[in-house]
């Protein structure tokens, strides 16, 4: 399989990551391959809401995979079935996410470009095929949900000072609050001292977290 597009997301490593695709409204754009700029290729895809994604997990090439890990949503401390998960560690690394499709546009160069929003992809992904989501056949509200039964646990409140609110665009504001309140932090750690650093849409980004409180103490454009 070759991909057919890659992705361009506000995440430039796994960290910050959101766990699921659609918990965090943060904006993408899914950019063709050379061989598939092709805008029939997508005739009637307008007339969907959602898309679904079909990707390789990259970063885990070459990585051994196991028949049990240790999903992050029960704390690292138990294993579960590879296949019970959702775990980048897979005999094939493949990832499927469902996204909101804002958009289609034609760039000059780059020919149709799908303006997306919810995607849980780092930037440079390659993606090896896109569906319309079927609301009537593809959800299923009161299907069974293993060892994770809600879609996300207690948020956390975000804080910033003055200052640091006004480094960023207040068009990733609101992505960035709702992605720090998720807790993007491993659920091992819980270290109310560390300073931890996340790269969010061209900035870096500096957070505490205390008493279920997020202090985003800098942020700072990437050179």
């Amino acid at each position: 399989m070759q991909p057919i597009a890659h992705i361009e997301s506000c995440f430039p490593t796994k960290f910050g990551i959101p766990r699921q695709a659609g918990i965090v409204d943060t904006p993408a754009r899914i950019v063709f391959e050379p061989p598939y700029r092709i805008a029939d290729a997508l005739r009637g895809l307008e007339d969907f809401d959602y898309i679904w994604l079909i990707w390789f997990f990259s970063q885990s090439e070459g990585h051994n995979w196991s028949p049990t890990v240790r999903p992050p949503r029960l704390g690292g401390n138990r294993r579960m079935g590879v296949f019970a998960t959702r775990s980048p560690f897979r005999p094939n690394p493949i990832g499927l996410s469902s996204v909101r499709l804002l958009s289609i546009e034609t760039d000059p160069q780059l020919g149709p470009v799908l303006n997306i929003s919810g995607a849980d992809l780092m930037d440079g992904t390659p993606i090896l095929d896109i569906k319309p989501y079927l609301p009537y056949t593809d959800s299923h509200p009161q299907a069974r949900s293993g060892f994770a039964p809600t879609a996300a646990d207690t948020l956390l409140h975000v804080e910033y000072n003055p200052e640091t609110k006004t480094i960023l665009p207040p068009s990733l504001f609101d992505s960035l609050t709702d992605l720090l309140a998720h807790d993007p932090r491993p659920q091992y750690q819980s270290d109310p001292n560390r300073v931890y650093g996340m790269g969010f849409a061209g900035y870096e980004i500096k957070f505490t977290v205390s008493d279920g409180i997020v202090t985003v103490i800098e942020i700072t454009p990437k050179a």
